[in-house]
């Protein structure tokens, strides 16, 4: 692995500005002629911080991993634009976590290929049949982590991998990816990613073909709002959420979780078996606007499993919902995901506004035929979590895919030393409390709709 050092963080333009001083460059600025100034606002060699160049070597992969608000995409984008503009590439592949992230930030995006590329190198976009095709026969393909297999055959010689760290299969469409970038005499890939503890980051850093690129939020405070910056700040500098998403650290467990990430990695798999029932966890956020903390809203299943010789009932983590959502949104996105699930019931908190929250979700249209039950959490949340560390400790929990967030959550979560619990640990524990704790009688895991009558 080489780390890329820039002493001077600023982009030549930002140096023009500090020497001549503010005023002075905008009237300078203005007296240039409207194409120049055009031509200059393309010139990513100028506009650019060092950092957001491609690093000098002969490396195969380069890992930008940074803060949020750093300008990870912008430098993707741009990558990909110089790469075929000078014909260095011409099989380009765009992955992101999801369809809708390829499209709506690697392309679309107000830092996307599209918004960066002038008017005579602009590419045609067919979303259709997800593909960008520039002006001199090259062609990009825009690819999803959920569907790994799409890059099973296609061959390219650039790829730009975004939020890897977000990929829900991410070993399977890496493994992929790597398969078909061998076109060309010297194909290459960059990773743009806000870091997280797993495994393959680790490794991919280490490699000795790797060049890692490291930034933090403040390096880009010219181009974001103030009011953002010092919202991040006060809520997370000197956090360890803070630390990993606005210094890009990767951190290791905090000693005080009860859940590390050695107890989830190895029980990890791709699909869940058939299950025998499948409810929506809910914990409600406290507020009721969308500036609050996040609705916990989960898909649990259980069923059978053979994984240590006898079959016995484990749990399984299907989905993750949550959002930060207002009252009336985050019952909409429960009541769909529990339609799109063919769930058996909803588990809602009831500690915090339980009646308005069930009230609203009986109003939802989408809430016919649900069942649903109010949970009062009595004890405390560490002892409650408790029950659910050991089944995660006994192999008996599997996460179907990778949830970032929400892990983050749970290897980063001290009860001895943080009073509230995030909202999806909290969902976490009373789903799989219902599932496999304390599991309700057949009558109610049978069938969809069973069991006791809380009806919507």
């Amino acid at each position: 692995m080489l780390i890329q050092a820039v002493d001077d963080d600023r982009s030549v333009l930002q140096r023009w500005i500090d020497q001549l001083g503010a005023e002075t460059f905008q009237k300078l600025w203005r007296s240039f002629p409207l194409e120049v100034r055009e031509a200059y606002a393309y010139d990513w060699s100028k506009i650019a911080r060092p950092k957001q160049l491609p690093p000098p070597g002969d490396w195969l992969l380069w890992m930008v991993r940074a803060g949020r608000g750093f300008g990870k995409t912008r430098t993707g984008a741009e990558w990909i634009r110089m790469g075929v503009e000078s014909g260095a590439c011409g099989r380009v592949a765009l992955i992101g976590p999801t369809a809708a992230d390829t499209r709506d930030v690697m392309v679309e995006g107000t830092s996307g290929i599209l918004a960066i590329s002038p008017n005579n190198w602009r590419p045609q976009y067919e979303p259709s049949k997800r593909r960008l095709t520039w002006p001199n026969g090259a062609v990009g393909t825009l690819y999803s982590a959920e569907e790994p297999d799409r890059l099973r055959g296609p061959q390219h010689d650039r790829a730009w991998a975004d939020e890897l760290a977000a990929w829900s299969q991410l070993e399977e469409t890496w493994d992929m990816l790597q398969f078909g970038l061998r076109l060309g005499d010297h194909p290459q890939a960059l990773i743009t990613t806000t870091p997280r503890g797993l495994p393959i980051l680790r490794k991919l850093e280490n490699d000795p073909t790797t060049v890692v690129t490291r930034g933090n939020t403040y390096e880009n405070a010219g181009n974001l709002a103030p009011s953002f910056l010092a919202a991040i700040k006060k809520k997370y500098e000197g956090t360890r959420l803070g630390r990993q998403e606005i210094d890009a650290e990767i951190l290791d467990d905090n000693p005080g979780a009860l859940w590390k990430r050695a107890m989830i990695d190895p029980h990890r798999v791709e699909h869940a078996p058939q299950l025998s029932r499948i409810i929506i966890p809910w914990d409600p956020a406290v507020t009721s606007d969308t500036t609050s903390d996040e609705h916990g809203i989960l898909a649990l299943g259980a069923g059978m499993c053979s994984c240590k010789g006898e079959p016995e009932m484990h749990g399984f983590v299907l989905e993750d919902g949550s959002a930060i959502l207002t009252p009336s949104e985050s019952c909409d996105r429960v009541a769909s995901l529990y339609q799109r699930r063919m769930a058996n019931g909803v588990i809602g908190e009831t500690n915090q506004g339980g009646d308005f929250i069930e009230a609203l979700l009986r109003a939802n249209p989408k809430s016919r035929g649900l069942t649903y039950r109010g949970v009062h959490a009595k004890d405390g949340k560490r002892l409650r979590a408790e029950p659910v560390v050991a089944l995660y400790e006994q192999g008996k929990v599997h996460h179907v895919g990778i949830f970032p967030k929400m892990e983050d959550e749970m290897t980063q979560w001290d009860p001895m030393n943080q009073v509230e619990s995030p909202n999806r640990v909290d969902a976490l524990v009373h789903g799989l409390t219902e599932l496999l704790v304390h599991p309700a009688p057949p009558s109610y895991s049978s069938s969809r709709g069973s069991g006791p009558k809380f009806r919507v």
